[in-house]
């Protein structure tokens, strides 16, 4: 038997090396890909769309919020892999009484290497995941003594339109924002993810807009709507999936942000 605690402090115990595992997270989906894991992979959510051929092939659960418990009993996992923010707690809540549930909480990249390491010591992929861990510290140890300074650019991250909702303090997009070097004007709201009012948006004189790909998906037509409410803004269109995964796809974020920087400079 092993013990293993996760990122809410609950301790789970597992009798051998898990062989059936359902993942309820996109980003922790395609970390367990790129650890090597194939056949144990037996579930995944309609929105784990990164790697294809799993998209196409793994059995879908339902969502990341709503899911079929009747399928998830029928597949027998013997690890689920859940996230505080992704996953809702009452649905988290009833897995938990039928099945080993193991939960991420990330806000911060430190955050992030010990879900990456954490996971792979829990599925045996221990030293994978340590190299991993270890390429992606690399590489934003690399990008941060090359970034230029970028003098306390105002910028707005941008999820969700009708109405307007923009990531907020203690997020991982925060930490992303923070790491390029950039301010966030919404950090005084007490929400993790506020509503602005365009009057808002208007009166904090941002310097930057970053439209996300994703949960909304901002597209080219809707720059000009913000330009309108706040025209002195350089507004982007920008990966969502860069700034809000937190598994393998960190190693793509630093040469990215590196672009995202050299457009606003």
């Amino acid at each position: 038997m092993n013990q293993f605690t996760d990122q809410l402090q609950r301790k789970i115990i597992l009798s051998q090396t898990p062989k059936r595992i359902i993942s309820l997270v996109p980003s922790q989906t395609e970390l367990l890909y790129d650890l090597g894991l194939r056949e144990e992979v037996i579930g995944i959510t309609k929105f784990c769309v990164h790697p294809q051929e799993w998209f196409k092939s793994k059995t879908r659960i339902g969502g990341t919020k709503k899911y079929d418990l009747e399928k998830i009993k029928q597949l027998q996992p013997d690890l689920i892999i859940g996230n505080k923010e992704e996953n809702e707690k009452e649905g988290i809540e009833e897995l938990m009484k039928h099945f080993n549930v193991w939960m991420s909480d990330i806000n911060t990249l430190k955050d992030a290497f010990e879900m990456i390491t954490s996971l792979g010591t829990i599925v045996g992929k221990q030293q994978q995941a340590m190299l991993l861990k270890l390429e992606i510290e690399s590489k934003f140890n690399n990008f941060l003594s090359r970034q230029k300074q970028v003098n306390k650019i105002k910028v707005g991250y941008f999820i969700w339109r009708k109405p307007y909702m923009v990531a907020g303090h203690n997020t991982f997009i925060n930490e992303m924002l923070a790491i390029c070097g950039f301010e966030n004007s919404f950090l005084k709201h007490s929400s993790r993810y506020p509503e602005v009012s365009s009057e808002e948006i208007k009166n904090t004189n941002l310097d930057l807009i970053l439209l996300s790909s994703e949960p909304f998906p901002f597209k080219e037509k809707h720059i000009n709507e913000l330009k309108e409410i706040s025209p002195q803004s350089k507004i982007l269109i920008v990966d969502g999936e860069i700034f809000s995964w937190y598994g393998s796809r960190l190693l793509k974020a630093p040469e990215y942000f590196s672009e995202i920087i050299q457009k606003v400079m």
